[in-house]
């Protein structure tokens, strides 16, 4: 990324420049590799920021292994008092309202969640099998906004084969290995995510990750704070190396998308998060 300098200092610059005469050529190359060598530290720094960060996020008191359980009210149930429901239960124990789209009626169906400070799944959790950074998966795509109201049906983990379609604002395109792909990345809450799915998802080994897909969030490329303004085309980054184990991987109680057929990569993506790690034989089916 250029640095923009005050009008003063881009003259001593200059001035510094033009007394040196012109760098040598092994000496432009030297500075070339020097200046690559930096960005991908600061990649990988950041990246292990980025872990860190993901660590605390998934044990925090309504992180994604706090979930205890989600408890969905009949269709046509007024909204649910929070407080008290919560009345009563342990202190560790913070109760949260949330509603969706029924997928048999259509109508909005409310609901409970029940997170625990002290779950189990938060006691065994060791940690996030991850590959190692790979600066080769980080790539640059076009986002093309579509019609506001365009549709993909997403299969869900917990529908019994049934689909609920979310809103996807545009077409995510870019090539890898001589394959164009053009990806779906659904609205939510703004921001635009990416559900993936690839031949590592499910495999045995050290190269196995999570059997449902991974997530990604898109950041845009030339926005300052990375966020996507979904009415305008634009260059993203896929950082897949930020590819993350979705909350269901965390709790049998989450009902996350899985990657629809053109969201599949023919390759292997050896990036970003494999698996949840728990301690002995635990099995948050079981849990």
């Amino acid at each position: 990324m250029p640095t923009h300098l005050p009008a003063s200092d881009r003259a001593a610059s200059d001035d510094a420049a033009s007394a040196q005469g012109p760098a040598p050529a092994q000496d432009i190359a030297s500075i070339h590799e020097a200046a690559s060598a930096h960005g991908t530290a600061a990649a990988r720094d950041a990246h292990a920021a980025w872990r860190d960060d993901r660590r605390r996020a998934v044990t925090g008191h309504t992180g994604n292994l706090a979930l205890v359980e989600t408890r969905w009210l009949p269709v046509g149930s007024a909204q649910p008092d929070v407080e008290a429901e919560g009345a009563g239960l342990p202190a560790s124990v913070t109760v949260t309202a949330l509603s969706r789209t029924d997928i048999d009626t259509g109508d909005v169906q409310h609901g409970l969640r029940f997170w625990d400070a002290e779950a189990p799944a938060i006691r065994a959790f060791e940690g996030i099998d991850a590959f190692p950074f790979d600066p080769e998966w980080v790539i640059e795509a076009q986002f093309t906004p579509v019609a506001a109201d365009r549709t993909v049906p997403f299969e869900h983990i917990r529908d019994n084969g049934g689909t609920r379609d979310l809103v996807v604002p545009g077409d995510i395109t870019f090539s890898r290995d001589g394959t164009r792909y053009t990806f779906a990345a659904f609205d939510d809450g703004g921001a635009l995510l990416l559900v993936f799915g690839d031949p590592t998802n499910g495999s045995d080994g050290d190269e196995g990750t999570y059997g449902a897909g991974r997530f990604l969030f898109v950041e845009r490329a030339d926005g300052a704070d990375g966020s996507i303004r979904l009415g305008e085309s634009g260059t993203v980054t896929l950082d897949f190396n930020r590819a993350f184990v979705p909350p269901c991987g965390f709790s049998a109680q989450y009902n996350c998308p899985m990657p629809p057929a053109q969201n599949r990569f023919a390759v292997p993506v050896t990036a970003g998060e494999k698996r949840v790690r728990f301690t002995g034989d635990f099995d948050i089916y079981a849990a």
